[in-house]
């Protein structure tokens, strides 16, 4: 059984950083895929960056410039989203989603980033 396992979360000052790692356990295969969403209190999930197999990237327009997402080399089923500059409004659950070469998704169940002085 496929499973995503997110971590690095936590309460974060303004301004400030964190990495989040997010692993694949149960797969044989490449996904042809992965980002992050998120979701904060009251509003709908939405793509925060994603990554495809080729290396191509996608960046919702509210963390250009700020957020990062890159994959770990070693493994291709690990990706991580470097955070920085973090403002009060990236405050949310975010969650790791991979697509598979079967058309299948796949989710994490989230971590959570809280964005306060």
């Amino acid at each position: 059984q496929v499973q995503l396992v997110e971590s690095g979360g936590g309460l974060v000052q303004p301004g400030g950083s964190l990495r989040l790692p997010c692993a694949a356990f149960g797969t044989i295969f490449a996904f042809i895929r992965m980002g992050w969403y998120r979701q904060a209190p009251g509003k709908q999930r939405e793509l925060v960056a994603g990554l495809t197999s080729g290396g191509s990237t996608n960046y919702a327009d509210s963390v250009k410039g700020r957020f990062t997402i890159s994959r770990d080399n070693n493994t291709n089923n690990t990706v991580f989203l470097q955070m920085n500059s973090l403002e009060v409004e990236d405050t949310a659950v975010y969650y790791c989603n991979a697509s598979s070469p079967f058309g299948i998704d796949y989710w994490g169940k989230g971590t959570l980033v809280t964005v306060s002085s």
